[in-house]
């Protein structure tokens, strides 16, 4: 998974890719560099960031879904918690959902059922107060805990309609996790996709791989890939090029890409 920040004010790239000319150019960059999926979010997510209205949001993500989509790139995630720009981002011709907030509103998986998303990432994320690190949060058993919550969360999704088949999970690696908790999950992930499910982990460029390396932060111009997918068995490729364009027919993730009905064909979600 490539990240594309459409923000002033992201951790990682410091708002380089905030205009949206320089989005797509970044998006192509991602997909020429191997990525097979463009998570695209347009607020930060950064401890201490600033929230910012929907209509905000969506000023910055839309004019970079219509160009992607019109150039042809069908594999795009949309990094949001609100279900008003989830709802407009599928009716744009997006095909994922990335709900970081651990459905926070319980009214995303509902979006992303009635706009048939492709699929929905489910992070698990324990509610922090303003200004706390995740060094202050606490567990009994990291491992266990996240665990069950992404269960917990994997239920709530299907019960909004989401097709079981199509929920991913992400144990939210930096978000409400100490550096220790953070190196527990990643040693964890055969317990954690035993949950079932396909597996998102995002730890690039994550300030615990600084403490870890004895950098001051970790070093991030030469790193585009934030996030992998692991799944539950080897995929294998067909012969010959890999197609970043619509369908994705060598795509590892094919059948959650396929291409997307037009823009409007999706049924909107008051």
């Amino acid at each position: 998974m490539g990240v594309v920040n459409i923000t002033p004010d992201s951790f990682s790239d410091g708002g380089r890719h905030f205009h949206t000319a320089a989005a797509v150019a970044h998006a192509h960059a991602l997909l020429a560099d191997g990525a097979d999926v463009l998570d695209l979010g347009a607020e930060s997510t950064r401890p201490g960031a600033t929230p910012i209205s929907a209509d905000e949001e969506l000023a910055r993500l839309l004019p970079v879904v219509h160009r992607l989509v019109a150039d042809g790139v069908r594999c795009l995630s949309v990094d949001t918690y609100k279900p008003e720009v989830a709802d407009a981002a599928l009716q744009a011709g997006v095909a994922w959902v990335n709900d970081v907030s651990g459905l926070a509103d319980p009214r995303l998986a509902e979006v992303a059922a009635a706009g048939g998303a492709n699929a929905l990432v489910v992070m698990h994320q324990r509610p922090m107060t303003a200004g706390q690190a995740g060094d202050d949060v606490a567990y009994d058993d990291v491992v266990t805990e996240v665990r069950a919550g992404l269960q917990t969360l994997v239920e709530s999704a299907v019960a909004a309609g989401v097709p079981r088949s199509a929920v991913i999970i992400d144990p939210g690696i930096g978000f409400g996790k100490s550096v220790q908790d953070n190196v527990a999950l990643l040693a964890a992930t055969p317990e954690l996709a035993a949950v079932g499910h396909a597996l998102l982990v995002g730890p690039s460029r994550k300030r615990f791989l600084g403490v870890l390396s004895g950098a001051a932060q970790p070093a991030r111009p030469g790193c585009r890939h934030r996030r992998r997918l692991l799944r539950r068995r080897p995929v294998r490729r067909p012969p010959g090029p890999r197609s970043r364009r619509a369908g994705h027919p060598s795509c590892p993730v094919r059948r959650r890409c396929r291409p997307r009905a037009p823009p409007g064909g999706h049924r909107a979600v008051s």
